[in-house]
């Protein structure tokens, strides 16, 4: 490719040349080479590689029985709807979070206070029952993390997640209007308004999908006149705060450390309705949202809405926002079909891959500034470098010592490459080599990010690679493969793969995060539940059909041991924990009633239910609790 690519031996050089002709195909040739690697891949690992990575197996990665990770990792499920909480750098993995999908073992998407969180329509049923979660972000203070909050998307329906850190468990939902492909999202790191609030306010969101404007049949058959729009979440109350419509749509979403600008890769600029247009222009951009400007045309009533959303809408196409000064958005363009945008620790730079071409573009965030006081001629004059790292690039995180690492899913490598010195290049230094390693990993890399490599705090320990295909990696399973995570130890000149570790597909991005910073409750507070159940209320009332039962637990007992309503009764059961001991949680299951929930210490949950068949059925404790344990039920009897 180009000169400051490494020498590798002969098996890795064919297998990147035959990669690169079939490059040239463009998305259909990458789908087709996803299968391209079954003879020999697993060899590709130099031989030096392999000697280091031996070298730094047990103390760099083996946590000891009762010794604790140094890092959480916090990870979206993808298409399993949930998100997903791993050590490192042991690779255990922790905790599962349901957030849009259902799951009995906590009683997400089967409690009441879950459903009012998912949302449910007029019969009380849910509205959606699926979900698929891209990409977790934190909630930031001066910079770093705060520990407060994660948010999380949800690609299909265009929802929006927040996830306490303190409890580990989502506590809002917002759908988005007039979006589909909510793909990219990004917290503000401070408030571009007001300089004293140096935390998050609000969340960015990017959406992939062109669609008609209001999407109600109208213009189905003209997709020249459909778009996509960039909208604006509060962090605290979850509203929608705006929307920008933009030209072409968006990927991945990033914003700059002085809280002036949020961003976000594009592809499809060409607004084309399908794949083929999509790749026809050479270059696509990375669009930038000044938000203190869009905030100003919202309080001034400069927008629009859109069908029954009052939500509202500034124009950012490039034809209403040709004069700089007055803009509210600058398409800087970048490499062919980009795909992910980051921003450096030291808040100087963006850094967009090229996807479909072999380059990563470097944007100076200054620059953009002025680009905005229209002291810059062009919008590509805000690019100050773009190296050729490989085939395929896609994610980039940073290690806080000037050097980026950056996914190849064509290739299958993580890339290391010295920003200033890709810099140095662009401006015609001919002995600058911004490239400066590279290691193969198993196989095509899609996400990749570092230890705190989101934050003013990275620290360049560990890369983490999120591999979208192991084939021969682990035991088979069967059709569907576990997909490879693989942890590399970036500490050195050298990167060094130190440890393989499984994912259930189908994971996405993720952040890594010290593990002081997150502080998270043990049990928790039985007043925060106004609907708690106290030996004052306990016990079974009836309204008619309506029926409440008021349930305490306390290991190894239910406080009712009989519980008798009649068939056709709408039954609530509220069930209270009044244990004390960290980790003694209860759970709560009626045969043939679909009913199946936990509670933890000194938490309340409700469900409800119609009594629609008689008979006796015990209600049980699932969640272990005891060693009067199998003998923790409740005889529920339904009358005929």
């Amino acid at each position: 490719m180009g000169s400051d690519r490494d020498v590798h031996d002969t098996e890795v050089s064919s297998r990147r040349r035959f990669l690169g002709k079939s490059a040239a195909l463009g998305l259909a040739g990458a789908g087709v080479l996803a299968g391209c690697k079954e003879n020999g891949a697993g060899a590709a690992a130099s031989s030096s590689a392999s000697a280091a990575a031996k070298s730094h197996s047990g103390s760099k990665v083996h946590v000891e029985p009762g010794q604790l990770d140094d890092y959480y990792l916090f990870s979206s499920g993808g298409h399993s709807g949930e998100a997903r909480i791993i050590g490192i750098p042991s690779g255990r993995e922790l905790r599962r979070i349901p957030v849009f999908n259902i799951d009995p073992m906590v009683g997400w998407g089967i409690t009441n206070e879950s459903k009012a969180i998912l949302g449910t329509k007029a019969d009380g049923s849910l509205k959606y029952t699926t979900g698929d979660t891209h990409h977790v972000h934190g909630s930031y203070k001066d910079g770093t993390y705060d520990g407060r909050y994660l948010w999380v998307n949800d690609k299909i329906h265009s929802r929006l997640a927040r996830i306490r850190m303190d409890t580990m468990e989502c506590d809002k939902i917002t759908e988005l209007p007039n979006v589909q492909g909510f793909h990219g999202i990004f917290p503000d790191k401070c408030d571009p308004v007001d300089k004293s609030i140096n935390h998050t306010t609000r969340v960015f969101c990017g959406a992939e999908f062109a669609i008609p404007f209001p999407n109600d049949g109208r213009d189905l058959d003209d997709p020249s006149k459909w778009g996509s729009l960039f909208t604006c979440v509060d962090a605290e109350t979850m509203a929608v705060r705006w929307q920008v419509r933009v030209d072409g749509n968006m990927d991945l979403t990033a914003t700059s450390y002085d809280g002036r600008f949020a961003c976000s890769n594009q592809y499809n600029t060409e607004n084309a309705p399908d794949q083929a247009g999509m790749m026809s222009a050479e270059r696509d951009a990375c669009v930038f949202f000044d938000v203190a400007r869009v905030e100003a045309m919202v309080k001034a009533g400069k927008f629009t809405t859109i069908g029954s959303s009052k939500v509202p809408v500034v124009d950012g196409r490039k034809a209403a926002n040709a004069d700089p000064k007055t803009a509210v958005t600058c398409y800087v363009p970048v490499g062919k079909n980009p795909h992910g945008v980051n921003a450096s620790p030291d808040g100087k730079y963006m850094v967009c891959s090229g996807k479909l071409s072999p380059t990563a573009t470097v944007i100076e965030v200054a620059l953009v500034a002025k680009w905005f006081d229209g002291e810059l001629k062009t919008e590509r004059d805000a690019v100050v470098a773009e190296p050729e790292i490989g085939l395929g690039p896609l994610h980039t995180a940073f290690d806080g010592k000037g050097n980026a690492f950056t996914t190849l899913f064509l290739d299958s490598q993580i890339v290391k490459w010295n920003v200033a010195a890709a810099i140095a290049q662009f401006k015609g230094d001919k002995s600058a080599k911004p490239v400066v390693d590279r290691v193969d990993v198993h196989y095509q890399p899609g996400h990749g990010y570092a230890s705190m490599g989101e934050t003013k705090e990275a620290d360049g320990k560990y890369f983490n690679s999120g591999n979208k295909f192991s084939k021969d990696r682990f035991l088979p399973v069967g059709p569907l493969h576990s997909e490879t995570e693989q942890l590399i130890d970036i500490t050195g000149d050298k990167m060094v793969i130190v440890s393989d570790h499984t994912a259930y597909p189908e994971p996405h991005d993720a952040i890594i995060v010290r593990r002081d910073i997150v502080k998270t409750r043990q049990i928790y507070n039985l007043d925060d539940f106004p609907n708690k159940v106290t030996a004052e209320n306990a016990g079974i009332t009836r309204n008619g059909n309506k029926v409440h039962v008021r349930l305490m637990s306390q290991a190894p007992a239910f406080s009712l041991p009989v519980i008798k309503v009649k068939k056709g009764d709408e039954v609530t059961i509220t069930l209270t924990n009044h244990d004390k001991v960290e980790d003694l949680t209860h759970g709560c299951a009626i045969p043939t009633y679909n009913v199946n929930f936990i509670v933890n210490p000194q938490e309340t949950k409700s469900v409800t239910f119609k009594a629609d068949h008689a008979g006796a059925f015990w209600l049980y404790c699932t969640h272990f609790c005891h060693a009067l344990h199998l003998e923790m039920r409740s005889r529920f009897l339904v009358e005929g």
